[in-house]
């Protein structure tokens, strides 16, 4: 074919339509009838009359187009779609998820999927759900958010802490807030999460009332929802077993007077807080059930006493029951580490120290401290591990958003930290201070 033939064809010729066949035509000439791009180029430029004022450029670029093109297939194209159409690192997909993910029609993608398991690049699960067996090289990244119970509280700082290193770990992008330990914040927090587009969000908020209304929102938005340390209507639970925490402190406190005191115990102070629903009443249920276990028929007078979940809270009620008289051998059991730590300091004040023993829970940095100081008279605490959530909470996320299978409830596991095993435990912790233990609210 000749530039004048080129010239007289697209002449006669101006519709799109026809262009296009012709460059098609002329990918599928060979040898000595093949005519270089630049060849048509050349024709094009001597065309008077082009359809609708095309531009030789974009003539150029069909061409070019086309010239790769020919090198393509297109269902080798389909089954890149398939494969990255998973987008975390064994996630499960159902037929369906992986026509909407890639606008393939069913068929195509049945005979694909089928293709791919044939390769061993597709394994075929239980209930029609697909997992990928290679791991795709541009994962689309994780975008989380995370709503912190307050940023001047020790637990939730270590928390956020060990969500930030374990996000950065595993390449995820964390959207952090903080509920500033206010149910109005929370809500408001809920709502930036939701803006924000978040893939799954992770709910740090210890205010009953408003966890149906925040778990309700997320639920409308189609987010998945966490929640840590209090449970949500709808969501998987994440922390401690309060029932079996609370138990735990319980026993060993029951311990330590059969022990020490042959279960002589004048009274039981339950130091626990008003607010706060059914999670904190699990706890001091627990440890009240502990003590009976041990203890057995003793009877002693069990005194209920709010201390508001704080170190000054505990310490202001503890010093105020206290100045109605001796109330000879007590046990202190406490609702968290704070309480039992503004418990202990009352009990120093008053010059009363060798008649109590106290048990708290969280196994904060404070309880350590005091659990290494000589003669202390803080039996233990039931570590909750904070500074391990973020590799467990990234584990669950991305199960989730992977339709694997996740339970609605998982609980930590809990140790009691004692004297003799604290440093087993928190070997690396640093030097500790003597000062007033910081003011930390409940967890």
């Amino acid at each position: 074919m000749s530039c004048g033939d080129l010239n007289r064809f697209v002449t006669r010729n101006t519709c799109r339509r026809r262009v296009t066949s012709f460059l098609r035509l002329l990918n599928s000439r060979q040898g000595s009838e093949h005519i270089a791009i630049l060849d048509v180029l050349i024709a094009l430029v001597s065309v008077r009359e082009i359809y609708r004022g095309w531009q030789v450029t974009g003539i150029l670029a069909w061409a070019s187009l086309a010239e790769q093109g020919k090198y393509l297939i297109e269902s080798i194209l389909r089954a890149c779609d398939v494969l990255q159409a998973f987008r975390f690192e064994g996630e499960t997909l159902r037929l369906r998820d992986l026509v909407e993910r890639t606008g393939i029609n069913k068929t195509t993608a049945f005979r694909l999927m089928k293709s791919l398991e044939k390769g061993n690049l597709i394994e075929v699960l239980s209930a029609g759900r697909y997992r990928t067996t290679i791991r795709p090289i541009h994962l689309r990244k994780l975008h989380l958010g995370y709503a912190a119970q307050g940023s001047n509280l020790l637990f939730s700082q270590e928390v956020t802490a060990s969500i930030s290193r374990a996000a950065d770990t595993e390449k995820v992008a964390l959207l952090a807030l903080s509920n500033e330990f206010s149910p109005k914040v929370a809500l408001r927090n809920a709502e930036k999460l939701i803006k924000a587009r978040v893939d799954i969000a992770i709910e740090h908020q210890t205010f009953e009332d408003v966890a149906p209304l925040i778990a309700g929102r997320f639920r409308e938005a189609k987010i998945p929802l966490i929640a840590v340390g209090f449970p949500h209507p709808g969501a998987v639970y994440y922390g401690a077993n309060n029932y079996e925490a609370g138990l735990i402190a319980g026993r060993a406190l029951g311990r330590w007077a059969k022990q020490r005191w042959e279960c002589n115990v004048d009274e039981i102070m339950m130091l626990g807080r008003v607010v706060g629903g059914s999670v904190p009443q699990l706890r001091m249920q627990g440890m009240e059930r502990g003590m009976a276990e041990i203890l057995g028929e003793h009877r002693s007078r069990i005194v209920h006493v709010n201390g508001d979940g704080h170190f000054e809270g505990a310490l202001r009620a503890v010093r105020r029951h206290l100045r109605f008289g001796d109330s000879g051998k007590t046990l202190v059991a406490a609702i968290n580490d704070p309480s039992a730590l503004g418990a202990l300091r009352s009990f120093e004040e008053a010059g009363r120290t060798n008649s109590c023993a106290v048990v708290g829970l969280g196994g904060s940095t404070d309880a350590r401290a005091e659990l290494r100081r000589p003669g202390t008279r803080l039996v233990g605490s039931v570590a909750f591990f904070p500074e391990n959530y973020g590799p467990d909470l990234i584990a669950i996320a991305t199960g989730i958003l992977g339709h694997k299978p996740t339970p609605n409830t998982v609980f930590i596991n809990h140790k009691l930290l004692t004297t003799a095993n604290v440093d087993h435990h928190y070997p690396n912790d640093s030097a500790f201070s003597n000062d007033d233990p910081m003011f930390v609210r409940f967890e």
